[in-house]
């Protein structure tokens, strides 16, 4: 009778052990040093966060400083469409990484989907500092845009 309660914990035990794990648990030290050899200076560092179900733009921080540090935000773009839409193709730009030009206005955007708010960030310049980017999320599935992850980058 034990047996038969065993066997089947011991079948699940052996088929996840030939699972892969998609968790990263730490910063990758060529991120780190790609980081501390940033040009410091009046821009900031954003990279874009493409989810359907939310409408926040990505992740920004300031040149130098580690992605743990950066800021879910809302773009204005009043002044400067968002790259994507500027394309006419929302999301198509999921995970790049860019240098961009604005100012944070201190106010906070409300977004629906994720009953939270979040910095407004006021859009003038952007510029492709690369398409494919190191890994910086504690999980590979924050790159699908239908998965409902929000966790900041490590």
């Amino acid at each position: 009778m034990l047996l038969r309660r065993l066997a089947p914990a011991a079948l699940l035990a052996v088929l996840l052990a030939g699972c892969e794990t998609t968790t990263i648990t730490r910063v990758d030290p060529g991120v780190a040093a790609a980081i501390a050899a940033e040009a410091p200076g009046d821009y900031f560092v954003g990279r874009r966060y493409y989810k359907n179900d939310y409408k926040m733009w990505g992740w920004v921080r300031r040149p130098g400083q580690p992605w743990k540090t950066a800021q879910l935000v809302m773009l204005n773009e009043n002044t400067k469409l968002a790259p994507d839409r500027a394309a006419g193709t929302l999301g198509v730009d999921n995970n790049t990484e860019y240098r961009l030009q604005g100012r944070f206005t201190g106010g906070q955007v409300y977004e629906p989907a994720s009953n939270a708010f979040y910095p407004e960030f006021v859009l003038t310049g952007y510029e492709v500092r690369s398409s494919t980017p190191p890994m910086i999320y504690r999980d590979r599935r924050q790159l699908d845009p239908k998965v409902r992850i929000l966790s900041p980058p490590l």
